[in-house]
């Protein structure tokens, strides 16, 4: 079961990336801004130094794709979702290859995957992503084999959350103080040399993850999505498998026991079939429904979430003298396969609004490429039914000029716009929001 289970879910999870990687899912919200402005300004799109390192792997590819003469903006955007799907997709698959012959651990990340990657990344976009994935894998390879390889690896990673998301002032330490508690055994000096390094890769983030807190505490972009942190209950596809989670826990915390029956597993089943059905919701209830936009408030949420599973799993190979009741019946060879297959379950339940919403998407792009063909000057949005579903679902006001020019077939011609001047609320970035010129580029076909 263990193995089939990891096979199963990295499959999947390649799948949906490839999915979302032709359905040019990079370009929801901010993406589509960030893609333009990389484009007219020929080079990398970070303009918030404190994330920079996501930005450049994630960008590199579709500036390679431009420099070698790609003209192509629909083929700019799958190398553009590309970079921004492949780094996260990578990095998970890399932790659970890591830990894929431990079934609790293993079990573990797939619900990370299932809970923190899958409800957050339609926002693929946000540093965040990456930042998450990174540190999972990090605590991964800690916990396993400790090789002078996996010390190289672990100094990469370290790296790439130096200047990654601000969650590292939390996950900084916890990832470090990993790496040093791992350390514990390792006789080979270069290798013990390259953990210490690591280490200090991830506090150093954490550092500067503080300062950048502390800088932008009161600029009214952070001070806005403070206020809207603990809004993350929006999100069904977080809040959903979250419940059943929960109870799951509770059940083995207070009576261990239970775990040996059928009570989780049909809390998990019944949570799995509710998930799966959460693109319906809104034929009960208009409030009840999936909302890309809601991913970006979980974030927050998903975090934390990320951080107490990550302990989870450390406790997993910490305690083997004085094991806690619930991990010793966790261990048990029988509890331990229904525990992979009721998480693949949810894993599986988890994968069907992803797919719904990345349909829906690809409709929405066809209806603003539509109206950009068939028009001419400035669309306002007064004219359009963007306030209605699907569409309601994806429209951001300040990056519909972006989206609209890289969509366009005939660029230039047409662009759609929204009656306001951003001053009373702006883009975060100031060059979000403008009109692009994306001169000698073209959504289809490419340009001679």
């Amino acid at each position: 079961m263990t193995a089939a289970a990891y096979r199963g879910v990295a499959m999947l999870l390649w799948a949906l990336a490839v999915y979302s990687i032709i359905s040019c899912r990079g370009l929801f919200w901010d993406g589509a801004s960030f893609l333009v402005n990389i484009i007219d300004l020929g080079g990398f799109h970070d303009f918030y130094t404190a994330r920079a390192h996501v930005d450049w792997v994630t960008q590199t590819p579709v500036i390679v794709a431009a420099w070698l003469g790609v003209r192509d903006l629909h083929v700019l955007s799958i190398v553009y979702s590309l970079g921004l799907f492949a780094l996260p997709v990578g990095l998970y698959h890399l932790g659970l290859a890591r830990v894929r012959r431990d079934p609790v651990k293993l079990a573990i990340i797939i619900v990370v995957v299932a809970t923190v990657y899958l409800p957050t990344s339609f926002f693929i976009v946000g540093e965040y992503n990456a930042a998450f994935a990174a540190v999972t894998a990090a605590m991964a390879i800690a916990l396993t084999d400790r090789r002078r390889g996996d010390a190289v690896l672990l100094c990469i990673l370290g790296l790439l959350c130096l200047r990654s998301y601000e969650a590292m002032i939390y996950l900084g330490p916890l990832v470090a103080a990993c790496i040093l508690w791992s350390m514990r055994g390792v006789r080979d000096a270069g290798t013990h040399l390259l953990l210490a390094v690591a280490a200090l890769a991830f506090v150093a983030a954490a550092i500067i993850s503080g300062v950048t807190i502390i800088d932008y505490w009161n600029h009214p972009h952070f001070a806005k999505v403070r206020s809207m942190s603990l809004e993350f209950w929006q999100n069904l596809q977080f809040t959903v498998p979250i419940a059943g989670i929960v109870i799951c826990a509770l059940i083995g915390l207070v009576r261990p026991g239970l775990l040996r029956g059928r009570l989780p597993i049909t809390v998990v089943a019944i949570t799995s079939v509710a998930l799966a059905l959460t693109p319906w919701f809104r034929l009960l209830s208009d409030y009840s429904i999936l909302y890309p936009p809601s991913h970006y408030l979980a974030r927050q949420a998903a975090g934390l979430l990320l951080a107490a599973m990550l302990v989870c799993l450390w406790l997993q190979s910490a305690c083997r003298n004085n094991t806690p009741r619930v991990l010793a019946v966790l261990r048990e060879p029988d509890v331990a396969r229904r525990l992979v297959g009721s998480t693949l379950v949810l894993f599986v339940a988890a994968t069907i609004p992803d797919l719904a919403l990345t349909r829906l998407w690809t409709g929405y792009l066809d209806r603003i490429a539509a109206l950009v063909d068939r028009g001419e000057g400035a669309i306002s949005t007064r004219t359009l039914p963007l306030a209605q579903w699907p569409d309601k679902l994806f429209a951001q006001d300040w990056t519909l000029p972006a989206l609209s020019a890289v969509v366009s077939h005939t660029p230039g011609r047409a662009y759609v716009i929204t009656d306001k001047d951003y001053l009373s609320n702006p883009p975060f970035d100031p060059a979000c929001g403008t009109l692009p010129r994306l001169a000698g580029y073209q959504w289809g076909r490419q340009l001679r």
